[in-house]
């Protein structure tokens, strides 16, 4: 299958070099090192050197000059590479790796060469999710040291702080980190469904953006140490399988968002809509914004006489009277004949992140606005939570007494856009619903939007402009919503929703950046959604799947849909009966059964 058919542009994946050094090996993908494993076990899932602008974009270096030279003892990586900040700022730096049998020492001086305005510039090291739990030592700056382990259930704020050395344990070995040249700490990148914990120059309570001026020279190093003997035994070549499980539930109800940009569009793919089967709207409104009577009526005109359940998506600016807000919001909605079964509104003030250390901004208590919601909404089931992502919820939990019901939404290119870290996001969904779920308790939970593209930037004042449609992280428009890659992604987060117990899976719009339907047509990824439409209500059976990186798969009593998660064709047994599958591609097998075969 051609470039474009499974990533939506002609542009390829960038070029892997694979390293290997004694046991030691990586992949080096655009300078940055990527899949650092030991004995077959990976320890570390990146070393990256990374300038951030100052709307939190990552700013692609031009790498040129690059040369590896290995020799008995060890390989040297050597390359140069010049920045350009998206008001013109230039960097350069040459960057030195060098690579033994039982260590890694990647070194980069860095010179401005005009005056910047940024937000980070330096190191992330990024240790796999997978650590969860695992035991953990932390070496400060100012020479004390914690024992402690990788946090469970996701952490809200920087578990670690003032870090000089993180040495973890693993399958038998011992890898130890050091990094210098800053003062670092750790987040939880889970929060924003990246899977990995990340090390990161500067902390965040200092201000930014932050002015380097031109001509300043920094330097940044990390050394990376392991010791010990593998102890788990290598994974033997082996079919691929998916095996179902006892029955664990209903599968969600699914929704689309139509937006007031979206809403004309959407009255003439009325067809599609009705073929795609889904059970929820998702009306976004955004008051604070501007969004008044005309948008309210565009709304309307979209779902008239569609019998989906119809949520309200409400920002409001929380400024002044709130009753008065909600009010002339509920007023338009009756004016234009919206019959709603539910409204979700925010507060406009959430909708920017509040960083660790930051002060929280002027907004109203979400108690207070839940309950001028039930006076301006009556006998409507009232929701809130996070317009945004997993961490503005994590951080700012609401009283649940108020709530029918939370929502929030997820992006996986909040930090990476590359195609690997995009589907190895998918390893965070559970953890995500654990976590919410171990302060939810038995709330209802929704969960969306849920798009490959960014909706609406939390972090910064815009989403990034994507105009060569290229893999570019905080981008509302990424070319792999038209290709067979977000099929296949698409499968795999409703697969990781298993254990959530959530009520809805919305994804994005039917038409726009965000939609199933581009200019050629319907996207693969209409079909994979109107599978699971398909699914919706019906009872859920466990899916184990071998190899969790490669295949996933959602199973009823009456069908099961298998994505293959990577680009290169795939054989699968699935209940005993073999699938081939090509390239991200996603299949439905029809199943006649009440319960799953006795193993």
């Amino acid at each position: 299958m051609e470039v474009r058919a499974l990533y939506g542009t002609a542009t390829p994946p960038p070029a892997i070099r694979r390293i290997e050094k004694g046991r030691l090996r990586f992949d080096l993908v655009d300078g940055n090192l990527r899949s650092i494993c030991v004995d077959g076990t990976e320890v570390l899932r990146a070393i990256q050197y990374l300038l951030r602008d100052r709307d939190w974009g990552t700013v692609p270096p031009l790498i040129r000059d690059l040369r590896i030279d290995p020799d008995r003892d060890e390989i040297r990586i050597a390359y140069s590479a010049d920045c350009i900040d998206p008001d013109g700022g230039r960097l350069a730096y040459a960057a030195r790796i060098m690579v033994r049998d039982d260590s890694i020492d990647f070194t980069v001086e860095a010179r401005a060469i005009d005056d910047l305005r940024i937000n980070r510039l330096g190191f992330c090291v990024l240790h796999p999710a997978a650590l969860a739990g695992h035991p953990l030592r932390i070496a400060h700056g100012d020479g004390s040291a914690t024992t402690a382990v990788f946090p469970a259930l996701i952490a809200p704020w920087q578990p670690f702080t003032d870090i000089r050395t993180l040495v973890h344990q693993q399958d038998g070995l011992t890898v130890s980190c050091r990094v210098e040249g800053d003062t670092y700490e750790m987040e939880d990148q889970r929060n924003w469904s990246d899977a990995s914990y990340k090390t990161y120059a500067r902390p965040l309570a200092l201000p930014w953006p932050y002015a380097i001026a031109a001509g300043t020279t920094c330097r940044h190093a990390v050394r990376v140490d392991v010791t010990g003997a593998q102890r788990r035994p290598l994974a033997t070549a082996a079919p691929i399988r998916i095996t179902i499980g006892p029955p664990i539930g209903t599968m969600p109800r699914i929704g689309l968002v139509i937006t007031p940009d979206t809403a004309d569009s959407s009255v003439t793919s009325r067809d599609a809509l009705c073929d795609l089967g889904v059970q929820d709207l998702l009306l976004s409104y955004n008051a604070s914004a501007g969004d008044g009577a005309a948008e309210m009526k565009g709304l309307a005109r979209a779902v008239s006489g569609l019998p989906h359940r119809l949520t309200l998506e409400c920002v409001i600016a929380a400024t002044g009277d709130l009753d008065a807000e909600l009010s002339a919001v509920a007023d338009q909605a009756k004016r234009a004949g919206l019959q709603l079964d539910a409204v979700a509104v925010y507060p406009a003030p959430d909708l920017q992140s509040t960083p660790p250390g930051s002060p929280w901004p002027a907004c109203p208590p979400p108690a207070d606005i839940q309950a001028a919601a039930r006076r301006a909404f009556p006998g409507l089931r009232i929701g809130g939570g996070a317009f945004g992502y997993f961490t503005e919820l994590n951080r700012k939990r609401p009283p649940l007494q108020g709530l029918d019901f939370v929502s929030h939404a997820t992006c996986p290119i909040v930090h990476a856009a590359d195609d690997l870290s995009v589907m190895q996001s998918l390893a965070a969904i559970a953890p995500i619903l654990r976590s919410a779920r171990a302060f939810l308790g038995e709330t209802a939970y929704r969960l969306g939007p849920v798009t490959i593209g960014m909706r609406q930037n939390p972090y910064g004042a815009r989403t990034m402009p994507n105009p060569a449609r290229e893999r570019v992280p905080m981008a509302m428009v990424d070319p792999r919503q038209d290709g067979q890659f977000a099929a296949a992604w698409t499968i795999g987060y409703a697969a990781a929703t298993e254990a959530g117990g959530i009520e809805l899976l919305t994804f994005g719009t039917l038409t726009g950046p965000l939609g199933l339907i581009g200019r050629h047509g319907r996207r693969p990824l209409f079909a994979a959604i109107a599978a699971l439409a398909g699914c919706a209500g019906r009872m859920r059976f466990a899916c184990v799947s071998s190899h969790p990186d490669t295949i996933q798969a959602v199973a009823t009593a009456s069908a099961v849909i298998v994505a293959n998660l990577t680009a290169e064709a795939r054989m699968v047994v699935v209940d005993g009966r073999r699938v081939a599958l090509a390239p991200f591609a996603v299949a439905t097998m029809r199943m006649d059964r009440d319960l799953p075969p006795t193993r």
